[in-house]
């Protein structure tokens, strides 16, 4: 058969992302992520460590590349769509797997991955190849990629399209629409209008939210919601914490802004924090040193900390790690009062995110924020829209691109169902052009 599929992580549980494409006798692997609950699990932590493959297969972390075992040698790229872990967090452990192949990436994505190649002195033979966003690469006489921009809540998230003798494929595993960014420009709705009268065989789209009817709402609208909040809320004489994705440079970039106009000292404090805030300045994506101080090393921490109680917990906005609840994050540690810092009644901790709903993360927050209350604490939670495309947004986008052949992703089969029933209210025929897929099953598309 010219395309099959197979489906080796993210369609039986949300997490793992990753799927291999193959075109006659070559293939492509699209994401290679962690199951970030099992990760945390194991490693008490969000960030990336020097562990290896296997151990994190045992513990259902990583994906499963021995359900491809047969295709390993007409491998020809990796492309992961963005650089977010549970769609690029797999590479430092599973890339030994597929030594020489390269991986293809926005530019942002490939600093993140160098970074953690650097910090974690990870040394792999495979290059890393940095692709504009709105910019092909030719792998092979017989495929080309396509990074078509796309907004979500990490910069240079882009939309993979690969270009075959059989139509085209399109990778849509997590976008929004969002037509009024914070940082970058708006997705590139021209090109797909046309990448759609090009031909598309297959439509391989995320299905996190596709229960929710209604349209996401735009960065925009989280910016609104952090103002009120960090400039409505009478924070006089107190401390005031934020925390939030560590990728999430659009949402940092807000909370900068409101920080400057409180005339609070801005001091961002974790090791991932630093991780995203760098890589981002690596490449003039944005370039936050004038107004924050970035703190990673423990010794610094403490020091930091220690000056910050000296001077006045109200001289300061913290951004901090660990809007999860995770153990070993700098949020969970203050908690526990195990660094410098003490918390008095009536200071603000502002959670700029939702709780990812999976047990691990919801008991580590009711344990947070626990300590918290405890503490007299004024928690503000979910300052926060998604990054994630809704089932009016997934709707505008096969009306955008007109695929013959639908896939939902990035989750088990009952989100996957809403696609299929979206897909259905559509025209299309849920026997024969929507397939729900699970972790190691392949098709077959003539």
């Amino acid at each position: 058969m010219p395309i099959e599929i197979c489906a080796i992580g993210g369609y039986s549980e949300t997490g793992k992302n990753s799927t291999a494409i193959k075109i006659d006798d070559e293939v492509v692997i699209l994401d290679m992520g962690l199951h970030m609950e099992n990760y945390i699990r194991y490693t008490q932590d969000e960030d990336i460590s020097a562990l290896s493959y296997q151990e994190l297969l045992e513990v259902n972390a990583v994906p499963n590349y021995g359900l491809m075992e047969d295709w390993k040698s007409k491998i020809i790229a990796i492309i992961p769509g963005h650089g977010h872990l549970d769609h690029i967090g797999a590479i430092p452990f599973a890339l030994k797997l597929f030594p020489k192949i390269p991986v293809v990436c926005t530019p942002y994505t490939a600093e993140i991955l160098k970074s953690i190649f650097a910090d974690e002195e990870i040394k792999l033979p495979n290059a890393i190849v940095p692709l504009n966003l709105n910019s092909k690469y030719k792998l092979s006489s017989k495929i080309t990629v396509e990074l078509v921009n796309m907004t979500h809540s990490i910069p240079h998230t882009a939309m993979v399209v690969l270009h075959t003798p059989y139509g085209r494929i399109v990778y849509a595993n997590d976008y929004k629409f969002d037509r009024q960014p914070m940082l970058g420009k708006k997705p590139n709705f021209e090109r797909l209008k046309e990448i759609g009268e090009e031909g598309v065989t297959l439509l391989v789209i995320e299905s996190l939210y596709a229960h929710e009817h209604k349209k996401t709402p735009s960065e925009a609208v989280a910016e609104q919601m952090l103002k009120d909040v960090m400039l409505g809320v009478n924070a006089e004489g107190k401390g005031m914490i934020v925390t939030t994705f560590s990728s999430h440079l659009a949402r940092l970039k807000s909370i900068i802004d409101l920080g400057k106009k409180l005339h609070r000292k801005i001091v961002f404090v974790g090791r991932s924090l630093s991780r995203y805030v760098i890589a981002g300045q690596n490449i003039d994506l944005i370039d936050f040193r004038q107004d924050v101080k970035l703190v990673r090393h423990k010794d610094k921490v403490e020091k930091m900390l220690k000056q910050i109680m000296r001077e006045g917990k109200d001289k300061y906005l913290l951004v901090v790690t660990g809007h999860q609840g995770e153990p070993k994050a700098v949020l969970s540690r203050l908690s526990r009062g195990e660094l410098d810092y003490r918390f008095d009644s009536g200071d603000v901790v502002i959670f700029s995110c939702s709780v990812i709903p999976v047990e691990l993360n919801k008991n580590n927050r009711d344990i947070l924020e626990k300590e918290l209350r405890n503490k007299g604490v004024r928690i503000f939670r979910d300052i926060h829209v998604s990054g994630h495309a809704c089932r009016e947004d997934h709707r505008d986008l096969i009306e955008l691109i007109k695929p013959k052949h639908i896939i939902p992703s990035h989750a088990g089969a009952d989100k996957a169902q809403h696609i299929a029933e979206l897909a259905e209210e559509m025209g299309y025929d849920r026997s024969k052009n929507v397939h729900i897929m699970e972790d190691g099953r392949r098709i077959s598309l003539k």
